[in-house]
Formats: C-alpha cells, sequence, structure tokens
C-alpha cells in the first residue's frame, strides 16, 4: 500500500502513540486502525501487527548467530603473519603460528587476549577472516630445457609413486631465467626437494653447462641435514650427460629419470619450482654475475625461512567419492621437524639448525627477503626492453605487452614479469599450458 511517508524519527513517534490505542482497542477498532498505520508508514500489514503487539519500550529485535569473537585487531595482528610467512594458506598458517608468536609478541605488541584469540582461532576462520585480502594466482609459463638423448638406456625410469620412509631420495629440476628472450647465456635456478622431509634446497647456476650444475648439486649436498642417496631429473641434457651420471656412480647416488614430456612424474619439484622460485623471481632476464650472487644470497636466506619456520603438508591418500577425488593430508610440519625425527638424519647438522632457529627471528628473517628480492629485480636484463623501445611506433603492435605479476599468495612481495606474447603471436607459436597452482 503507498501513502504519505514520513521520516524514521516520526514513524517511530507515531507507532509508540498508536500502540496503546491499538492495544485497548476492540476487533473491528484495530482492523480500522491498521488501515490507518498501514496507509501512513507504508509498511506491510503484517510487519505493522508485529510492531504494535510489541510491548512498549522493547527495542530491536536482537541479532541472530553468534557473536563476532575476532576483530579487527586479531584479524590485523594475523594478516602480518600471514604476510611476512609468504602468504601460506589456513592449515599452514594455523599450523606455524604457535612458533611465530613468540616472536610476533614483542613484534606487533600482542596483549594476552589478543594471543589467546590467535591460538584459538580455526583454519576455517581464518579463511573467513582473510578472504577479503587474497587474489587469484596468476598462470605460469614453463622454461626452455630440451630432452638430452646420451645415456637413456643407463638412466632407469621412475614412474611409480613414491612410497619412501627415509630422507635423502630427491627430485631435481632447472627453473629458466631468461625472460622473452633465450638467446646468449643466462641463469638456471636448480632446485632439489627431498620427498620424505619435504625438504627444499636452491642454488643458482649461470648457463646449464654439465660441471655447473653438477657444482651446484654438489654444494647442495654439502649442507643437506641428511646424506642424498638417490635424484631424479626430468630428461633435460643438463641432467642426461656422462659428467653427472659418473658423478652419482662415484658417490653411491641411485640416478633415476622421469619419462618424456610427463611432468607429472616430477610432480614434487614441480610444485617447488612455483613456491620456492619462480612465484618470488618472476620471469625476469637474470644473465649478469651480479644478479647471480643476488640470487644466491636470496636463496640461502629462503632455504632459512621455507625450511625452518613454515610449515608443510603431503598428500597420504586419494579416495574416489562418485566423481570426486577427495585427498587426505597429514598434518602440517615443517621440514625442519620431520628431518629432525628421521633417525637417518645427521645429529650434528641438525643440533646446529635447532640452535639457529631458537635465536632467528622469521619476521626479520622474511624482511630481509623482501630487501633481496627488489635488489634481485633491479639486477634484471635490460636487453630486450631497450630493442623495444627503439623500435617504430607503427611496430609495436607486435611487440610483446608487458603484464605485472601482482600475486599476495606468493612469498613476501610482488615480482616483475617477463613480457608475454599478445594474442597474434601465439597463434605462431606453441601453445604454452596454463595452470592455477596453490602452494601446499
Amino acid at each position: 500500500m503507498g501513502g504519505t511517508r514520513v521520516g524514521p524519527q516520526a514513524t517511530r513517534e507515531y507507532l509508540e502513540r498508536m500502540r496503546e490505542r491499538y492495544q485497548g482497542a476492540g476487533r473491528e477498532e484495530k482492523g480500522r486502525l491498521l488501515d490507518e498505520v498501514c496507509e501512513v508508514t507504508g509498511y506491510h500489514r503484517k510487519a505493522v501487527i508485529r510492531r504494535l503487539r510489541r510491548p512498549a519500550g522493547r527495542g530491536r529485535r536482537r541479532r541472530r548467530g553468534r557473536p563476532v569473537r575476532y576483530g579487527p585487531e586479531v584479524v590485523g595482528a594475523l594478516r602480518a603473519i600471514w604476510t611476512a610467512a609468504g602468504y601460506p594458506w589456513s592449515l599452514r598458517l594455523k599450523a606455524l603460528l604457535p612458533a611465530w608468536l613468540p616472536w610476533a609478541r614483542r613484534r606487533l605488541r600482542l596483549t594476552p587476549v589478543l594471543e589467546a584469540a590467535l591460538q584459538r582461532i580455526s583454519p576455517r576462520q581464518i579463511d573467513r577472516r582473510l578472504q577479503p585480502y587474497k587474489r587469484d594466482l596468476r598462470t605460469r609459463l614453463y622454461g626452455r630445457t630440451k630432452p638430452g638423448t646420451l645415456l637413456k638406456h643407463h638412466i632407469p625410469i621412475q614412474t611409480e609413486r613414491w612410497s619412501t620412509t627415509a630422507p635423502g631420495f630427491t627430485e631435481i629440476d632447472l627453473v629458466s631465467h631468461s625472460g622473452d628472450c633465450a638467446d646468449g647465456e643466462f641463469i638456471h635456478s636448480l632446485n632439489v626437494t627431498d620427498i620424505h622431509t619435504t625438504w627444499v634446497e636452491t642454488r643458482a647456476v649461470m648457463g646449464k653447462g654439465e660441471a655447473r650444475v653438477q657444482q651446484a648439486l654438489e654444494a647442495m649436498r654439502a649442507v643437506l641435514p641428511f646424506r642424498l642417496h638417490g635424484i631424479d631429473s626430468d630428461n633435460g641434457s643438463e641432467f642426461i650427460n656422462n659428467h653427472l651420471y659418473r658423478y652419482c656412480q662415484a658417490h653411491q647416488i641411485q640416478f633415476t629419470r622421469g619419462r618424456p614430456y610427463k611432468k607429472d612424474d616430477n610432480a614434487h619439484i614441480e610444485q617447488k619450482n612455483w613456491t620456492h622460485v619462480r612465484k618470488l623471481v618472476g620471469y625476469e632476464r637474470y644473465d649478469s654475475t651480479a644478479a647471480l650472487a643476488a640470487l644466491n644470497g636470496l636463496y640461502d636466506d629462503l632455504r632459512l625461512l621455507q625450511n625452518l619456520w613454515l610449515p608443510s603438508v603431503k598428500l597420504m591418500k586419494k579416495t574416489r567419492v562418485g566423481s570426486r577425488l577427495r585427498r587426505q593430508y597429514d598434518p602440517p610440519q615443517t621440514p625442519f621437524e620431520r628431518v629432525r625425527a628421521c633417525p637417518e638424519a645427521d645429529a650434528a647438522k641438525v643440533a646446529e639448525l635447532g640452535r639457529l632457529r631458537e635465536t632467528l627471528d622469521p619476521f626479520a628473517l622474511a624482511a630481509r627477503i623482501d630487501q633481496q628480492l627488489d635488489r634481485v629485480y633491479a639486477l634484471a636484463s635490460q636487453r630486450r626492453r631497450l630493442v623495444d623501445a627503439a623500435r617504430p611506433v607503427e611496430n609495436t603492435k607486435s611487440a610483446f605487452p608487458t603484464r605485472s605479476l601482482e600475486n599476495p599468495q606468493n612469498g613476501f612481495s610482488t615480482s616483475p614479469t617477463s613480457p608475454r606474447p599478445s594474442l597474434s603471436q601465439k597463434k605462431t607459436t606453441k601453445k604454452t599450458p596454463v595452470t592455477r597452482l596453490t602452494a601446499r
């Protein structure tokens, strides 16, 4: 019903006056009063009946549902830890809170009430509270390695699911930092991940020569807190060569490889290539000795944060439920905690890492990694950009458009990206697979 509308304050006063008349009126008089109130206020008849039957002095109904337990202060502290830890998902964030809270207590000046709320909050509530700050992951580009043909018959293929219960059996891979131009020599990141403990080591290598890859692997083998028993690689010539094969034979390291063009055979290292390298360093070209030193300095600090402070989960089993696949993971643990629980680990190195963890502030370490990332980005090669800037205006349509990799799910800060091919150029180039990945 449409009638003469009045303001909210006048409506409340009018309903208060009409309530007294309505509650003392008879049946017919109530009907006439309801018609009048509906015409004056424009309310529905049932709404007017509820308002007039309400006892005098009673305010609005109390809002249903549970009260808000985690206010802006809790969300702000949680977001600060989430950002410093590299934006882990809720289950991993919940697992790292007990280790990070003693350092957050001093840095964020947490009160006992606020600290108790952070200890009590569930992973599901973390998802709800941090939802406004999350953004979608960006696409992923693949490297430029070529399959090797040497010694393929001597290196066996590993295709079955890893079921090892001891540390030392690893997957390795190279991540290319060629940008949009693969000419000349540029830097690669050699990534090694342990299957049982999820421990990760990374070193930057100039080029992908056999000797340099072997030397980087030897440097990582020396700092591993356990003995290296085996490596599993793809079919790139940087791995399938006589130099690395003889090195593994001399040190009694089992050497296996995946099937050509089957990236799922090396799924563990493919995931770490994204979470530990590509998501941080981006897709720019790095080809200088200064960039090589900066990247290795970054990886020295990153290995401490990722292995000592950031929990990860491991897939235990998959269950088919109708058309859906349900995955079950083990409780989140840091790689260091898994290594410490292994009797095969090097006791001296584990004890040294334990002492380092007690004195290492994760917030200060994350801030230092941010600074090193800025230094690395500043050393990206400008070669292709200068060539594009010198092109005539009429040819700008064929130049590669730039696109920022702004991604809060990545490690610590946004990284610059390499230019990506335009739509017209994609028709004449090999199709690039696109995936959306979430770090586990």
